[in-house]
């Protein structure tokens, strides 16, 4: 939008220049060889009669000079008119380019419902989007840094600029909407003021708060949040298991890895695979052979997990299953069971 509307007036202004510099050579040029004036004077009665500043005239004008005059005057009101109001225009857009993006992309978040809301566009928050991206999830971003934002504006991101711990701006996110909170502020106290104004304003919010202190564990649960992540504490264990069992940790890294084309693990509703009225089995399903992929977890309906379920595990309503695959097995299960 920003382009759009800068293409448009530098044209217009192009097109201002370009008259103002032709109804001024007009002039020079008929003073000149109308009424005989030297360069000079040519100019100088154009510039004063386009400017229509009142000055004399260099030397009286004869009847033709006049009639002349008279036109020049007329066609300089309507192109030095035309000229101001176009660079007013351009100047008056170019402040409002800002609101009218912001106006934009609000729009757009209006239009959004189940999405998720990340606050703060850190390392944590920039991680988070960036595989929420590889997984099509519609989510926007809370940033109080306008240059951060400005930075990593795209169209695929959605930026709300303002405080997360302002209930105007978690509304403006869609706070009331959105299925998911992810705070990835680096203030502890931060992200706890967040999870109780996100917990007051939406009691169906599933939040994810990230963690600086062990300490602040317990805090932010009881303030409203479903998972509290420590990523110091994350890191730590895992270059310890890099040590004990490099090998493992790096299989698991590589199932981790997530691009737009190397989804290896998903998480699946039931309800998604068939009609849970008439109670299907893993073996029921037989998902290896129709997609290529295993399954390789199960929660249940209490969100109790089985690490390598049965194949007669009963598939209930409310449950998911876990299934492992190449990204084009992945692909090949979301086709057939028409997966978004």
């Amino acid at each position: 939008m920003n382009k759009t509307f800068l293409t448009l007036f530098r044209s217009r202004i192009y097109t201002a220049i370009f008259l103002l510099l032709g109804v001024l050579l007009i002039g020079v040029l008929g003073y000149r060889f109308v009424s005989g004036y030297t360069w000079i004077d040519s100019l100088y009665m154009t510039v004063i009669t386009i400017t229509t500043v009142g000055f004399g005239e260099v030397q009286p004008l004869d009847e033709f000079s006049k009639i002349f005059t008279i036109f020049l005057i007329l066609a300089s009101v309507v192109i030095v008119g035309f000229a101001i109001s176009v660079i007013t225009e351009y100047i008056l857009s170019n402040n409002n380019l800002e609101e009218l993006k912001q106006k934009k992309m609000q729009r757009k978040i209006d239009q959004l419902s189940n999405h998720i809301i990340i606050c703060g566009y850190g390392r944590n928050g920039r991680q988070a989007a960036k595989k929420l991206l590889a997984y099509q999830k519609a989510f926007v971003v809370v940033e109080k840094d306008k240059a951060l934002i400005d930075r990593f504006e795209n169209d695929e991101t959605l930026f709300v600029y303002g405080n997360a711990n302002e209930d105007e701006v978690l509304m403006q996110a869609g706070v009331g909407r959105a299925s998911t909170l992810i705070c990835a502020l680096p203030n502890d106290a931060d992200n706890l003021f967040v999870v109780l104004s996100a917990r007051q304003l939406n009691k169906d919010l599933c939040i994810i708060s990230r963690a600086s202190q062990e300490t602040s564990y317990k805090k932010l649960k009881l303030a409203g949040a479903d998972n509290v992540i420590l990523p110091d504490k994350i890191g730590g264990d895992h270059m310890a298991s890099l040590v004990v069992v490099p090998d493992l940790i790096e299989f698991i890294d590589n199932l981790a890895i997530v691009g737009k084309s190397n989804i290896n693990i998903e998480e699946i509703n039931v309800e998604m695979l068939y009609d849970p009225t008439t109670v299907k089995t893993i073996k029921d399903l037989d998902l290896r052979r129709k997609t290529g992929c295993n399954v390789i977890g199960f929660k249940n309906a209490a969100g109790d997990y089985v690490v390598n379920p049965e194949a007669e595990t009963k598939l209930v309503p409310n449950s998911k299953i876990i299934v492992l695959g190449r990204p084009e097995q992945i692909q090949k299960l979301n086709t057939v069971y028409n997966i978004e």
